[in-house]
């Protein structure tokens, strides 16, 4: 299914909740949504199912216009953060649902793999009231994927389950996709999850949608300093600074600018640091800062240190379990060559030329 979206926008009251946007959705891939809490990922999504009607614009299948279409009269599967299952029927049953509609053999064997793909296969013969809430949310995710419907709409459908079962999911979640016939659109506030599921990223902030493209091309080449902060977690570190010829001028410190790219204009500019790119061990790299740790967050296999600097606050992500003493001294370093540039009206001027790390951190 090819789905476009020309001129779209919804205002309810005096409030807009979606600027006028136009998207053309990859045939047969994954499309993330993503974006904060309120950046109009649901609202998107609702137009796109039918649910609720656009104030200006076109929705478009394959090229025909569907704007007025309601959603029972669209072949499409939705799953929210709010599941909803057939309560009276077995998890088996509902998994199957769509595929005895359908009228597809084995539906036993293809009702086991899904679940078996989402780990659910122990409670087949289970009623979904006897199920957790991220069991159930399983149980709605399986049925979506048993429809295999021609467009696929998924608003934040892990959000619900543990971290180690988000991790998980993800990445098979991602292999699905990809050897599927849907296509997929998928909200999401996780960066980490955009970078998994791959395909392409459309970044939204505030209802308007900032960049388009696929996703690590996003990821690598944030077109402005909004698309960073949506595209970065921890969040980037942004330094004020001055550009004058070859230098970057930061309260302090000079740092050469980083290699490749546009002429950068004197003036005012801001570095954009990503936390995985400040070490507090010496590599060889060509800029320093002192500072003074504020607090050391273990989350997962890294910790966010969050340092006091004359520059101002950053945050520096360090592999592994790290200890540090509040007020503790330390030297954040980091590369001239891994610092985005941006420009006074906060638009890219300059970004790393070299690989980046797989991952939003």
């Amino acid at each position: 299914m090819l789905l476009e979206l020309a001129g779209i926008e919804k205002q309810v009251g005096a409030d807009t909740w979606l600027y006028p946007l136009d998207l053309a959705l990859r045939e047969s891939a994954v499309t993330v949504l993503l974006g904060a809490t309120r950046a109009g990922k649901t609202s998107l999504m609702r137009i796109m199912a039918g649910l609720d009607a656009p104030t200006a614009g076109q929705v478009r299948v394959d090229g025909q216009d569907v704007t007025g279409v309601p959603v029972r009269r669209r072949n499409i599967a939705m799953v929210y953060q709010q599941f909803i299952n057939y309560p009276s029927m077995t998890v088996a049953d509902n998994i199957a649902s769509p595929l005895r509609l359908r009228g597809q053999r084995d539906i036993r064997a293809r009702v086991l793999e899904i679940a078996s793909t989402l780990h659910i296969e122990e409670f087949l013969d289970r009623l979904p009231a006897e199920l957790s809430g991220g069991q159930q949310q399983r149980v709605a995710l399986a049925r979506a994927l048993a429809k295999d419907a021609p467009l696929m709409l998924l608003d934040e459908p892990l959000v619900n389950l543990d971290y180690k079962l988000r991790e998980d999911l993800r990445e098979e979640l991602g292999v699905m996709f990809s050897q599927g016939r849907s296509t997929v659109v998928y909200a999401t506030t996780e960066p980490a999850e955009a970078l998994l599921l791959g395909g392409h990223t459309a970044v939204l902030d505030r209802g308007e949608l900032l960049q388009y493209g696929p996703t690590i091309d996003v990821f690598r080449q944030p077109n402005s300093i909004r698309v960073a902060r949506a595209f970065s977690d921890p969040p980037m570190n942004f330094l004020e600074a001055r550009a004058d010829g070859d230098a970057l001028r930061v309260r302090g410190m000079d740092a050469p600018l980083p290699p490749g790219g546009p002429a950068v204009p004197p003036g005012a500019v801001t570095i954009g640091l990503r936390a995985a790119d400040l070490s507090l061990r010496d590599r060889g790299e060509d800029c320093r800062i002192s500072g003074q740790v504020q607090l050391a967050e273990i989350s997962g296999s890294a910790t966010y240190v969050h340092a006091q600097t004359p520059v101002g606050n950053l945050v520096a992500q360090v592999p592994g379990v790290s200890h540090h003493r509040l007020g503790e001294a330390i030297t954040l370093h980091f590369s001239s060559r891994r610092a985005y540039v941006f420009g006074a009206d906060e638009s890219l001027l300059r970004a790393p030329r070299t690989e980046v790390h797989h991952g939003a951190h």
